[in-house]
């Protein structure tokens, strides 16, 4: 077996300088110091010379590679390890690398052919994996230690850059079987989060982001698309789960504490940080009744009230660009002129309406977000724009989808490596495809907009490659496995996650039933159940509950509701799916087995009919209920929100409600049990019910899309209102509206 390169790095130590860390040896002792040399020429020029700017370096390292290598830096996808392949005929030497080639490949976001990865890196010159495994800490550090080793090889030695998704948040509350946890720091999602900052406050988003830079820093991936920066305001947008809930205040000030704790400084970038790609500009909530723009029914942002781009979904973005993010990931969708009120940018001026995704749209990029928001950054796009999400383009062929994506300002393209169509397009342009043979111009496109030039290509090299110079992996891109497991193992960061997910917890109803104390349980029994939209999942997290509750003092656990004076009920509703439609609206009531309309081509409502079960077994709650209440005991229920969910099929049922946001379990008892006192408040206004949801036969929703929950009464029909003036929050028995920052103390 060959020798990994995590075992073959050498270090040449600056006194008063960056630390140069190679496999190859390719260095340059210059003035008493050290520098990479990073062509192997043995000179000592712009680029190599860590004293110089990042800007500096970039530009001149651009300006010297050939179009291939630019184009290899133009693309990231997804990529598996070599740990990952089950036919090890197709692994390298060390077992890290999967060099199996793939004819055809096909996925939610393109369908295209792909390499090993050796060959990946030294002929296709691509320098950007997106990783979606869960690996250990001293496995990811090989893995992109070994890469880096083979981009030494290349004519210009160039890091590798890992990225991911966001690895720090628990991704799914499901008893002991969330695959996604035990390796970083886990605390709860992101609505969580947010419900914890609402409590406890601001510190905690220091201490996370701290976490994250140190994490992934360690292991040697130092760049994440995350955070989502999208203000909620359709409750029927599936991704609600990712956010940070729906009050762009919040959202604003999490970004500004987020970005330069994970990145390094408030300026931006440092060699310990990790580089943050904010998404999804300009707001991915504004959505047709809650319809995804990774689905064709979902391809428009719509703006029905007045001027909400800019006061609900642009002020978080304004927090990423003051604080330096270092790129923005815009999203798939294209804004809708037709179905949208007036809407003005930052001068004032009218917006203009141009009918292609945002990745696509040069008034969106370089005009709102580069001039008038002054974004200095590079842009990401999203997995998919130039072949199944190529929303308002679909008449180009994929050459002329890159060349345009380029033109309008993207920088790195994801989910596809199109290398021969970027080649095509650079091609065309150079031997005047479209100029001397007599090619036709797509309608409505001049022939700069649909082919890649030098210039293009350098441009988009200069604002990616200064990313890794900032971060100094030019200089030294190797982690030591060891020091990775330690960092990742860091006790004070589990123990800061474990404290978020208690703080997490929002006491939404109390009829003098918590906290449950031992002198409340004392010679009490206990039922305990697990709902999930799965009934074989729910049988499975009862079993988890039912182990934690054993071990809980002065607890007799009883599986019969008629013996109970206590019944504890966990519920974890889930509906729809990500990347595909659903026959209907997406179904916000904890339901089992509910009758719904389905949708036309349009959006519309049709007037044929399916059903939808958000929990498998919903309708026992109430029988449990009944069953407990009749022998003079309580019923606490614990809700798990990914989304607003409908509560009214709960809420009348329970002596006690919580809510958790893919928090933990053990977290939710705490708190049941009075070990912890809840501190959280609701980040999303729940819906009162279908009603205020309720799809005109034109396909307009009653409550506006684009405005955030606690805003939606101001376009509610006057009718609709209580005596309050509310019309769209969840009023539970005790008088108290599910609403923004809502939550109870003991």
């Amino acid at each position: 077996m060959k020798e990994k390169a995590s075992s073959r790095i050498h270090y040449y130590e600056n006194s008063q300088g960056p630390v140069i860390g190679t496999c190859s040896d390719k260095v340059i002792r210059e003035d008493g110091l050290y520098f990479r040399d990073i062509n192997g020429d043995g000179k000592l020029n712009t680029y190599k010379d860590w004293r110089k700017s990042p800007e500096e370096r970039a530009r001149a390292l651009a300006e010297d590679l050939s179009a291939e290598e630019k184009i290899g830096l133009l693309f990231l996808n997804s990529w598996k390890m070599g740990m990952e392949q089950e036919d090890k005929d197709f692994v390298d030497e060390t077992g890290l690398l999967d060099e199996k080639p793939v004819e055809k490949g096909s996925s939610i976001f393109a369908t295209s052919s792909t390499v090993g990865t050796t060959e990946t890196i030294k002929d296709w010159k691509v320098r950007t994996f997106i990783l979606r495994s869960n690996p250990k800490p001293d496995e990811l550090a090989d893995w992109i230690n070994e890469m880096n080793s083979l981009a030494e090889e290349g004519e210009h030695f160039i890091p590798v850059m890992v990225v991911s998704n966001s690895r720090n948040e628990n991704g799914e509350v499901v008893f002991g079987m969330n695959d996604a946890s035990g390796v970083f720091a886990a605390w709860p999602g992101t609505m969580g989060i947010a419900a914890a900052v609402k409590g406890d406050g601001i510190h905690i988003i220091d201490d996370f982001a701290d976490c994250i830079r140190r994490e992934w820093d360690a292991v040697g991936m130092k760049k994440g698309y995350m955070y989502m920066a999208d203000c909620a305001t359709d409750p029927r947008w599936q991704r609600t789960y990712g956010t940070f809930g729906e009050d762009p205040k919040l959202i604003k000030e999490i970004f500004e504490h987020l970005i330069p704790g994970v990145q390094g400084s408030q300026e931006g970038l440092t060699p310990d940080g990790v580089a943050m790609t904010v998404k999804h500009f300009p707001g991915g909530s504004a959505r047709e009744n809650g319809f995804d723009p990774h689905y064709r029914q979902g391809q428009w942002n719509v703006y029905q009230t007045k001027n909400s781009l800019e006061t609900y979904h642009i002020p978080p973005f304004e927090a990423a660009i003051e604080k330096n993010a270092s790129s923005i990931m815009p999203y798939y969708a294209k804004p809708s002129r037709e179905k949208s009120a007036d809407q003005y940018d930052l001068q004032g001026n009218p917006i203009e309406w141009k009918p292609v995704g945002f990745a696509f749209n040069d008034y969106f990029i370089q005009e709102l977000l580069k001039k008038q928001m002054g974004f200095k950054g590079y842009i990401n796009s999203d997995s998919g724009i130039v072949q199944n999400m190529a929303w308002g383009v679909e008449e180009l062929e994929v050459c002329e989808r890159v060349a345009l994506a380029v033109h309008a300002g993207v920088d790195i393209i994801s989910g596809s490596y199109d290398i021969e169509a970027a080649k095509e397009a650079y091609r065309r342009g150079k031997e005047g495809y479209y100029t001397t043979q007599g090619h036709k111009v797509p309608e409505g496109y001049t022939v700069e907009q649909v082919t890649l030039s030098d210039q293009a290509l350098t441009q988009a090299a200069a604002h990616t490659l200064r990313e890794k110079f900032e971060l100094g992996l030019f200089e030294n891109p190797y982690r030591d496995p060891r020091k990775a497991v330690e960092v990742v193992a860091t006790k004070k960061d589990w123990e800061n996650a474990a404290d978020v997910h208690r703080k997490s917890v929002v006491l939404l109803k109390n009829q003098g039933t918590l906290p449950l104390t031992e002198e409340k349980t004392e010679g009490k029994k206990v039922y305990a159940q697990c709902f999930n939209k799965k009934e074989e999942d729910g049988v499975k997290a009862t079993e988890e509950l039912k182990k934690m509750l054993e071990k809980e003092k002065g607890i007799t656990l009883t599986d019969k509701p008629e013996e109970a004076d206590y019944a504890l009920l966990f519920l974890t509703p889930s509906s729809g799916e990500y990347f595909n439609a659903t026959p209907g609206y997406l179904e916000l009531e904890i339901c089992d087995g509910k009758e719904v309309c389905d949708v036309d081509e349009e959006g519309r409502p049709a007037k044929t009919t399916h059903t939808e079960t958000t929990l498998s077994g919903a309708k026992k709650i109430s029988e449990i209920a009944k069953t407990v209440h009749d022998r003079g005991g309580k019923v606490i229920a614990n809700i798990n929100f990914t989304l607003a969910w409908e509560v009214g099929t709960v809420e009348p049922y329970a002596d006690g409600l919580l809510a958790g946001f893919d928090t933990y379990p053990w977290a939710v008892l705490d708190v049941i049990f009075g070990r912890f006192s809840p501190v959280g408040k609701m980040p999303i206004t729940l819906p009162k019910d279908d009603s205020v949801l309720k799809v005109s036969p034109e396909g307009v929703c009653i409550s506006p899309n684009d405005v955030p929950g606690y805003d939606k009464d101001k376009y509610m029909p006057e009718k609709m209102k209580d005596e309050n003036g509310k019309a769209y929050a969840y009023r539970d028995s005790a008088g108290n509206y599910y609403e923004l920052n809502f939550g109870l103390q003991y």
